[in-house]
């Protein structure tokens, strides 16, 4: 076999406007990581526990089961809110598809496509709060993006994309 000959299991060219020319995965922002999370309830727990064994000293021992439905209560909210934060979205522009991907907290995934150059990127604002909704609209349809990000990431997100949105326009 000569140097020269073409292998067969080599991976056919991509076509140069299929490659994203811009990439964005979206998640929710928590500010306690898991060992926060861990020493916030640690002492929470420890706060009310004590909290509690005074109560109990004095006889109001009702009071002490309503420290430990406290402590449940904060808890099971985290549990609650770390859950939302698997929740995520994929964006992807080329100069022939700008691609939007969902994926839910429980797993389950819709897609949008579009065609980059009929498509048109929406942006709300308010005075105070900076960019409060974005979404892409063509096609007789609209997809809402990053509605979980915080204003600052909105900001950024929003500067980008739509940098990404004009060049694969021009492309």
């Amino acid at each position: 076999m000569s140097d020269n000959a073409p292998l067969r299991d080599e991976p056919s060219a991509v076509n140069a406007s299929d490659e994203p020319l811009f990439r964005a995965l979206l998640v929710p922002y928590r500010s306690l990581g898991r060992r926060g999370f861990s020493i916030l309830m640690l002492g929470f727990g420890a706060v009310s526990l004590i909290s509690g064994i005074a109560f109990l000293m004095r006889g109001a021992w009702p009071v002490f089961g309503f420290f430990g439905l406290d402590v449940l209560l904060v808890w099971l909210a985290f549990r609650a809110s770390y859950r939302s934060a698997r929740a995520r979205e994929e964006v992807a522009v080329s100069r022939t598809d700008l691609s939007i991907r969902k994926i839910s907290a429980k797993g389950v995934v819709r897609e949008a496509h579009y065609n980059p150059f009929w498509t048109r990127f929406l942006v709300r604002r308010h005075d105070e709060y900076g960019i409060t909704h974005m979404a892409v609209r063509g096609e007789g349809r609209s997809t809402e993006i990053g509605a979980f990000l915080n204003p600052e990431d909105r900001e950024s997100f929003a500067g980008e994309f739509n940098r990404a949105l004009h060049t694969a326009k021009r492309g």
